[in-house]
């Protein structure tokens, strides 16, 4: 790379070169918090690079989400809106993947919820990373599949 430099946000800029690099940011789990979904990506969820396949981190994401908005609308629901959704690590076979789902605000007949993903990289060595956060919405749903009101307090 000639002529670039690091950027505050962790891109690099220059004459024909342009990308992102992770910067691995060690952490621990959520203190307080109750994991809403654990699992472990097998060799299947790869992508093409090794990695896990950013839609399957995707459809976690979305589970992990609906099952606070199920819980809080006592009921069905469906996502409306990926509103926000940022990859800060890969996701790599064997970890141990932690979502990490609350409920941040109820509309009228919609719940919004926040999801952050963390990765047990080496559970020996107890490495943790942050790999990703989203926010997402969803809309109760009647018997009809129509939407419903939601309550605030429930």
């Amino acid at each position: 790379m000639r002529n670039a430099e690091l950027t505050a946000n962790g891109t690099f800029s220059g004459h024909h070169s342009s990308f992102i690099i992770f910067m691995a940011e060690m952490t621990t789990l959520p203190a307080g918090k109750d994991v809403t979904l654990r699992v472990v990506p097998m060799p299947a969820d790869e992508n093409q690079a090794g990695d896990i396949f950013g839609g399957w981190i995707m459809a976690q994401v979305d589970v992990a989400g609906s099952i606070q908005a199920i819980r809080h609308a006592k009921g069905r629901v469906a996502t409306v809106a990926v509103n926000s959704f940022q990859f800060k690590q890969p996701v790599l076979v064997g970890d141990l993947v932690s979502f990490y789902a609350e409920v941040v605000r109820v509309g009228r007949t919609s719940i919004t919820v926040n999801v952050e993903v963390y990765a047990q990289r080496r559970p020996e060595r107890e490495e943790v990373v942050k790999v990703t956060e989203a926010t997402l919405t969803y809309v109760a749903l009647d018997e009809n599949r129509q939407p419903r009101v939601v309550s605030a307090q429930q």
